[in-house]
This record gives C-alpha cells, structure tokens and sequence, in this order.
C-alpha cells in the first residue's frame, strides 16, 4: 500500500502542474474567443459553417489587431490620432486619472529600460528580528530621497503578500536596511507563491550598498578589459 500511495503522489505532482496550466490556458482562449468572435462578421467566422468550433480564433485576432494597432500608432498619422484622443480623455475629470495611471504603470512595467524587480531582498518587516522578503523596484528621488534615506538615499521596495503576490506594500527603505538575495527574483516570487514550502537551497545576502557598488563597478571593469 505504501508503494501505491507513492506511485499516486509520484503521479498527481506530475500531472498537477500540467493539467492546472492547460486548464488555466485553455479558460484564457475560451475569454478571448468570447469577446472577439461575436464581433467577427458571420462570413467569415468558421463557427458558422463548421460543426465544431475553432478554438484560438478570437485570440489570433486579437493579437493581430493589438500589433496593427501598435504599427499604426508609431507613424506620424498614428500619433497624431492618439495625442487627439488622448487630448479628449483628458478633458474627462475621473476617466483621465484613471487613463494615466494605467498608462503610467503599464509603461513602466512592459518597458525595456526599466530595472523594476530585478533583484529580491529581505528587510525587517513589521518589527525588528522579523524579517519579510521582498522586490527592489527603484532607487529614491527628490523630496522622497531626502526625507527617507538621508546622503545616501533610500530603496522603494515592494513586500507582496502570500499566496497572492500582486498586493503587498510599497515601503521606502535605507540602502543599509536593505539585504540583497543571491537568488533570482522567480525563485523569490516561488518562495512567496508557495507560502514557504518551495525554497532555494541558497539564501546568501549582500548589504544593498556592497550589491549597488558591485554594479556600479561592472562596467567600469568591462571598460577597462576592452
């Protein structure tokens, strides 16, 4: 019986994770595919002719649509329409907040520049000798800078919660508060996801203020060995 009860667990660890990420993809092209395809004209809908639906229809248009539109926008006809309705969103008193603050954060998050949550850290949260694992997003600046971090500046750093790590908490912290992890930020955000269960075998830290020096030397040596 001991074998058996081990061959099944062997088995549903195995087959968990897939049966949960193609159920989870499959939801994903279903929503698309709801929204899209009733604004596809019967004609050209292949639902309308076949005896069994197309899966992944709505969700191809949708990707085609969204890239025409990038293309159209990077021109100077494009930009023109998008500062036009961008000038009349902004004349909307709750809509224009809402519109620059997904655009701001959106921005932020797919661009290429940005260095937002490429390191993980831990810092003592809520009390001295509790510690609460985090991502560093930026470094301080302005007003901010000088308020929370002195000369040196402080980290904005984000603590995500458990199991659900798109809320957590924006905390501005000093460089020397702040330690850096050796582990990589998928390995953080599984640490967190897991609630613990899963964690590296490693977990080596690094003042913030050695890392960001170890960084700001890098290039300097690369310079040099050029």
């Amino acid at each position: 019986m001991s074998r058996l009860r081990t061959y099944f667990l062997t088995g549903f660890v195995v087959l968990a994770p897939i049966a949960i990420t193609a159920w989870i993809a499959l939801s994903f092209v279903e929503w698309v595919d709801g929204l899209i395809k009733p604004l596809i004209p019967s004609v050209y809908n292949p639902d309308t002719y076949l005896p069994f639906p197309v899966p992944g229809i709505g969700l191809i248009l949708a990707l085609v649509g969204i890239t025409l539109i990038g293309f159209l926008t990077a021109n100077f006809i494009g930009k023109a329409i998008l500062r036009f309705g961008e000038h009349f969103v902004n004349r909307m008193p709750l809509v224009r907040n809402i519109y620059k603050a997904l655009k701001q954060i959106l921005e932020t998050v797919l661009s290429d520049k940005t260095n937002s949550f490429q390191q993980a850290a831990l810092i003592e949260y809520p009390r001295p000798g509790m510690w609460a694992l985090c991502f560093v997003s930026t470094e301080s600046r302005g007003e901010v800078r000088e308020v929370t971090g002195g000369p040196e500046g402080s980290l904005a750093v984000f603590v995500p919660t458990t199991p659900n790590p798109t809320s957590g908490f924006l905390l501005l912290v000093p460089h020397e508060d702040v330690h850096i992890l050796n582990m990589s930020v998928e390995d953080a955000a599984k640490l967190i996801i897991s609630g613990g269960l899963v964690s590296p075998d490693e977990m080596e830290t690094t003042p913030a203020l050695e890392a960001l020096a170890e960084l700001s030397e890098k290039p300097r040596s690369d310079a040099d060995a050029a």
